[in-house]
């Protein structure tokens, strides 16, 4: 049976950031407030904990979940390189609503699923979410929503679609935005031998709270330009 906190009460938010670490080190799901929609959280590093995230959403491995970290030094130890364009984009941006996809450390022991060797990293604007980062490390978060389903702006909409499949709930109101994360694609300032031969350029995988105009202003000619709107909200939070 799974527990809602009110984080508004100082009292309930004590009992229920203790009621998320413990559930998260025992491998079950949490949904958190985060500074852009609510999202579904595992401990990254334990295997079958993500499966059961992707489960729960409806999805396959071939969805793997973003992660979300407390601060740029976790960044740092998630992926093989921080190329000085993405420092940029996360001085301008974190905390806040821009998710950077990158290589991964080889050197993790980690199974988000089918990620081709990269990994997709955010730190929140939300007081809760970063408190909680701080204890438990990165955990794998995705939108709190069913598959196909709009993402959840309140505690009370996620729970009404994930039920019991996640074992704590806090509720930190309603999402300051709504507005799911914006998702880049930086793996070409990284990628070496073969792909080296391509022209490094930055790609928007989804546009959202972040525009395309404002990494513009950050990026120059280094982002590709739009092709049109990409604004699904299932995904990263």
């Amino acid at each position: 049976m799974s527990t809602l906190f009110d984080c508004g009460d100082e009292a309930q938010l004590l009992a229920g950031m203790r009621h998320a670490r413990q559930a998260i080190a025992r491998g079950e799901l949490i949904v958190l407030p985060t500074d852009t929609v609510y999202g579904v959280a595992a401990d990254a590093f334990t295997p079958a904990a993500v499966q059961r995230l992707l489960e729960a959403k409806g999805r396959g491995r071939n969805q793997p979940p973003p992660v979300l970290v407390a601060g740029q030094s976790a960044l740092q130890a998630l992926v093989e390189e921080v190329p000085e364009p993405v420092q940029r984009l996360v001085d301008a941006f974190w905390p806040g609503g821009l998710t950077i996809v990158l290589p991964a450390q080889p050197s993790l022991s980690w199974d988000l699923g089918d990620t081709l060797g990269t990994v997709a990293v955010r730190m929140p604007d939300q007081r809760v979410a970063l408190e909680l980062l701080e204890e438990t490390g990165p955990l794998a978060v995705s939108s709190a929503n069913l598959t196909g389903r709009d993402a959840a702006v309140t505690a009370e909409g996620a729970q009404n679609m994930l039920g019991d499949s996640v074992a704590v709930y806090l509720d930190g109101g309603p999402s300051r935005t709504g507005v799911a994360s914006t998702i880049i694609d930086a793996t070409s300032l990284v990628r070496r031998g073969a792909d080296a031969a391509q022209e490094p350029r930055v790609r928007v995988l989804r546009e959202g709270a972040i525009s395309w105009e404002r990494l513009h202003d950050i990026l120059g000619d280094l982002l590709e330009e739009q092709e049109g709107p990409k604004d699904s909200a299932d995904g990263a939070a």
